[in-house]
């Protein structure tokens, strides 16, 4: 069945007002069906479209690799292997990701970047300035402190002096957020017992926590009922997933971005907890160039 753009799908790719995008549709300027009322844009035709309006000389582009870098999320791991996309994953941070994407040594970076007043778009227009890259939201998620079974005395970021710690890598965006919390309440890394080595991923950093590795570290509510760990709430944080708009229309991708709206995502998200899906897919950003 072909896939089909909203009028404000549309809008957002073209970076045009809505109403601009029905005057397309009218005067028949560009592919649309209507149907139940509605105006719908097939994808693959609207892309051909572009294509076809392009001037100046072509020039080939390296492919970009089946590659989703940046942070690691168990959900959309989850998504990302039961949607049946073929694509690989390098989990190392949002930080990572992003040169990663920038680099083009992967098509898409999972991002929770705290910016004054949101998230993640500063950071991405740093990295790529305004190439054609596209911000698709995956979800709002709970963030706080993780506590090992057994642990009491912990009930936020100033009980945290002297306690046994597991960190993650510099490349995450929870560890510089961590750092910036640390910070607010007259804290460092100094003043923590923190494990020598640190967890790269979520999953890895609850695992520790199980396994009485260490008493607290800073992670996702979701894992706290599988890994019967205590969660202290403290950031509600956006996760994107940042992606070269000539792959977001690319089979893997769009395997992926249909199941992320099926009922079985749904239900997932609902099974872990700590999720909020109710702006998945809203585009954030949509750089111009390319």
């Amino acid at each position: 069945m072909p896939q089909y753009l909203t009028t404000r799908e549309l809008a957002d790719l073209l970076r045009i007002g809505e109403r601009k995008a029905y005057d397309l549709a009218s005067s028949g300027e560009i592919p649309c069906v209507r149907a139940m009322g509605k105006l719908l844009f097939p994808k693959a035709e609207i892309i051909a479209w572009l294509n076809a309006s392009r001037s100046g000389p072509q020039v080939a582009e390296p492919p970009l690799p089946p590659i989703v870098a940046g942070s690691h999320d168990p959900l959309l791991d989850w998504a990302l292997r039961e949607s049946g996309s073929g694509l690989a994953t390098y989990y190392d941070g949002s930080f990572d990701g992003l040169n990663r994407l920038s680099d083009r040594t992967a098509q898409a970076a999972a991002m929770h970047i705290h910016e004054p007043g949101g998230f993640n778009t500063q950071s991405l227009q740093d990295a790529v300035g305004n190439a054609p890259v596209i911000l698709y939201q995956i979800a709002h998620r709970q963030r706080g402190l993780l506590l090992a079974p057994g642990t009491s005395g912990i009930s936020g970021f100033q009980d945290l002096r002297d306690r046994r710690v597991i960190l993650r890598q510099n490349s995450a965006a929870s560890q510089h957020l961590f750092d910036a919390e640390l910070d607010k309440h007259g804290l460092s890394r100094d003043d923590l017992n923190a494990l020598p080595i640190c967890a790269r991923t979520e999953e890895e950093l609850a695992i520790a926590l199980r396994d009485g590795k260490a008493e607290a570290g800073f992670g996702l509510g979701a894992l706290a009922g599988f890994y019967d760990l205590r969660f202290v709430p403290t950031h509600s944080e956006r996760l994107d997933l940042a992606i070269w708009r000539r792959a977001f229309f690319d089979a893997p991708m769009q395997n992926l971005t249909d199941f992320l709206h099926s009922d079985r995502f749904t239900e997932r998200a609902a099974q872990l907890g700590g999720y909020d899906l109710s702006a998945l897919g809203h585009i954030h950003y949509n750089g111009a160039s390319g």
